[in-house]
């Protein structure tokens, strides 16, 4: 070969995978056809919301956007981009929820964030699901987003997750006897403007530690704004990807944005699998009702009514059919995969801590984490240091399961 050939072969830009047609005609089906269906079918059908769930599965795939490898990247690698993306997420929903919340409405529909008290059981259960997610190999969000995109070990994840989150359900009545703090919130106490302030001091304090300890190491930073694609045309970026860290961060804060004022409260996952799990068992026979947990008002309805009528569950499907659509559309839609007995074991053992650590902390990294400091939720500042935590010891015991 002579020296102009192999110049040549070395600078050939590298093909994208061709689209999966059969897995976006599919994927694409149960999206429009799903909303068609709960608009004509379900009472009180969640069909916004569904499609919301469906647009936010697409941004997560494409991003690759979740918090277990930007924590795990940072930890091991010492790599921030991921969790400086994630502050920014959390920056951009800050600034739009809080005036939502302080103003009591929008829409003309009431509002609320999420809040809850910290205690024994909150940190514990935030504890719990760090460590979880690490050995499941993905947190609530991006359990979804990588079961739409045919990951085999993530079934196993998600099957786990749901069975974890029962569990939790039945025994979150004692836990919530331990002792815990009141629950007023950073907004209700100081303002909405001395709230913003905070948030966005917390939010930059953490981006600028990440990129102190990245230069530190490295000398310089990985760009969160960058992809492998950045020089093809942004129409084709955005409906194959990948897309740069940043986007998938904008594209979930503002659909956190679109979830408030669509149901007037924040987005959260894990509820949606505890429903799915008590679902399922009662479809073999077992009747959860009569148990304490379902017999509060809101889960008591839920369990009572439609999968499609209730915001969470609704909005998990159209995650799991948009990441669908746009693995297909990327080429990159797992086939049945040999998985391991390692990873399995960790796959259950991950799976059932996350549901059970989501139920005794009022939520997952989703719906605690990120909805709760984006509602200026002390709840949500204190699941971030006992997730993290959790998350490291999690990273630490990777290697046994040789993940």
């Amino acid at each position: 070969m002579n020296a102009t050939a192999h110049i040549s072969k070395m600078t050939a830009p590298v093909m994208a995978p061709a689209i999966n047609w059969l897995v976006v005609v599919i994927a694409a089906f149960a999206l429009i056809g799903g909303a068609v269906f709960i608009q004509t079918n379900i009472t009180n059908g969640k069909t916004a919301v569904y499609l919301l769930g469906g647009l936010m599965g697409i941004a997560l795939f494409h991003a690759s956007f979740g918090f277990t490898a930007g924590w795990r990247d940072f930890t091991l690698n010492k790599r921030g981009a991921g969790m400086r993306a994630q502050m920014l997420t959390f920056a951009i929903a800050a600034i739009v929820i809080l005036p939502i919340l302080n103003n009591g409405e929008i829409f003309g529909h009431g509002v609320i964030g999420a809040n809850a008290p910290i205690g024994v059981a909150m940190l514990l259960g935030a504890f719990v699901f760090g460590y979880g997610m690490q050995l499941g190999g993905a947190c609530a969000s991006g359990t979804l987003y990588t079961v739409g995109g045919g990951s085999t070990r993530m079934v196993i994840t998600l099957i786990f997750f749901m069975a974890g989150s029962v569990i939790g359900s039945a025994h979150l009545p004692w836990w919530l006897t331990t002792p815990r703090l009141s629950h007023g919130t950073i907004l209700q106490i100081t303002g909405l403007y001395p709230t913003i302030a905070i948030t966005l001091c917390l939010l930059a304090a953490i981006a600028w530690i990440t990129v102190i300890i990245e230069r530190k190491a490295h000398g310089k930073l990985e760009h969160g704004g960058h992809s492998p694609n950045k020089d093809e045309a942004y129409f084709k970026r955005f409906f194959r990807g990948p897309w740069p860290l940043l986007w998938g961060g904008v594209a979930l804060a503002l659909g956190n944005i679109a979830v408030m004022s669509l149901t007037g409260h924040t987005w959260s996952i894990s509820f949606g699998y505890t429903l799915w799990g008590a679902k399922a068992l009662g479809a073999f026979g077992i009747d959860l009702s009569q148990t304490e947990f379902w017999t509060w008002g809101y889960p008591s309805r839920a369990l009572k009514g439609s999968l499609f009528a209730e915001d969470t569950s609704a909005m998990n499907f159209g995650i799991l059919f948009g990441a669908a659509l746009a693995a297909g559309l990327a080429g990159k839609f797992s086939t049945f995969t040999k998985v391991p007995i390692r990873s399995i074991l960790a796959s259950i053992i991950g799976g059932l801590l996350m549901g059970y650590g989501a139920r005794l902390a009022s939520g997952c990294n989703v719906g605690a984490l990120f909805s709760g400091i984006a509602s200026g939720s002390f709840h949500g500042w204190a699941w971030l240091v006992s997730g993290f935590i959790g998350s490291y010891f999690g990273i630490l015991t990777r290697p046994l399961f040789r993940l």
